[in-house]
């Protein structure tokens, strides 16, 4: 499946310590944890000796210990001591299977199994990693435990079209509700739209006045999406602002996910809080909405669902996860 193969956020990275910390990948339950070097792992949350849930256990001498029998694993998932028998040496049958993980953008990352030929990388994504861009300033909102498909989180996210009922007020007015003919384009990594025009009451805590807002949204993997927004000049407190929002997804089961939301910007006063209350109302609007979407997984046949112009994006991301092979949270 190739979304094994994909990497995934699974948690942010400052919450990932010496206490083990359980997720589930794809319907995979993990157990993260540091190491004492500060070196972050994921391991299967099985013991292999009697399936205990590994991320009851604790972090002992930099290796993970069971809850059950206190057999002790490495990052690697090589067990290196079983307390009940201590003069043995176990072999590879007595390891935990382990993961292989990154941090990137704030968050640890996950990969279940290796693609075949040259490893895939994190998509590159610039303006949100600190240390390649100190010119913008970047808070991270969530996690968002959603019963939604992550097909749905990111198509959502991808849709002007609601701005003026569900986010009536703040991003759109069901009075001005039109959408523009904008252009989408394939990329190596997916789909991109730009030209996107959306009349915006209050497009972010930095309004000051209703604006035309310019938007590029762009797909940069199937479960990752990146938006832009430019509103027009006079319309914001901070002259010429920069604004750019990620949507990450944990695809935790075909119908469920965790979402965050990474923020970008050229702030460096707003306190962290105000932005993130922010993004906690546009998406605590979304929300309910996506929960009750039927069916929850996204169906990708042309015809199984109504489409209208203003749908071209959404259109191209059902055509690239269909021709990506993916099967994890769509209707094929």
């Amino acid at each position: 499946m190739i979304e094994r193969t994909l990497w995934h956020p699974v948690a942010l990275s400052h919450v990932v310590g010496t206490q083990p910390r359980a997720a589930t990948l794809l319907g995979e339950d993990l157990v993260l944890w540091r190491d004492d070097s500060g070196q972050a792992h994921a391991l299967a949350d099985q013991c292999p000796h009697r399936g205990a849930r590994l991320s009851m256990g604790r972090v002992a001498g930099g290796q993970l210990e069971c809850p059950y029998h206190g057999w002790r694993f490495e990052g690697g998932g090589r067990c290196t001591h079983i307390p009940a028998v201590p003069g043995f040496q176990p072999g590879p049958r007595h390891g935990a299977h382990a993961f292989d993980t990154r941090e990137a953008y704030g968050m640890l990352w996950v990969r279940l199994a290796a693609p075949e030929g040259a490893p895939g990388p994190i998509h590159d994504l610039p303006a949100f990693a600190a240390e390649s861009e100190p010119r913008l300033r970047k808070t991270t909102s969530g996690p968002y435990v959603v019963q939604a498909s992550a097909p749905r989180i990111i198509e959502n996210f991808l849709d002007m079209a609601h701005f003026g009922y569900v986010h009536e007020g703040w991003l759109g007015s069901r009075d001005r509700p039109e959408i523009a003919p904008y252009q989408v384009a394939a990329t190596p990594h997916g789909v991109k739209a730009t030209g996107c025009l959306a009349w915006q009451p209050r497009a972010s805590v930095h309004s000051t006045s209703v604006a035309q807002v310019d938007y590029t949204y762009e797909v940069t993997a199937p479960y990752m999406a990146v938006l832009t927004k430019q509103p027009e000049p006079g319309t914001t407190a901070i002259d010429g602002l920069r604004e750019s929002i990620a949507m990450f997804i944990c695809p935790v089961t075909e119908e469920s996910s965790v979402a965050w939301t990474r923020m970008a910007m050229n702030d460096f006063d707003s306190p962290d809080a105000r932005l993130i209350d922010f993004q906690n109302t546009i998406f605590g609007q979304d929300q309910p909405v996506l929960e009750s979407q039927r069916p929850k997984k996204l169906p990708l046949a042309p015809d199984a669902e109504a489409h209208s112009a203003a749908d071209r994006m959404s259109s191209a991301y059902r055509r690239f996860l269909k021709d990506s092979g993916i099967r994890w949270g769509v209707i094929a």
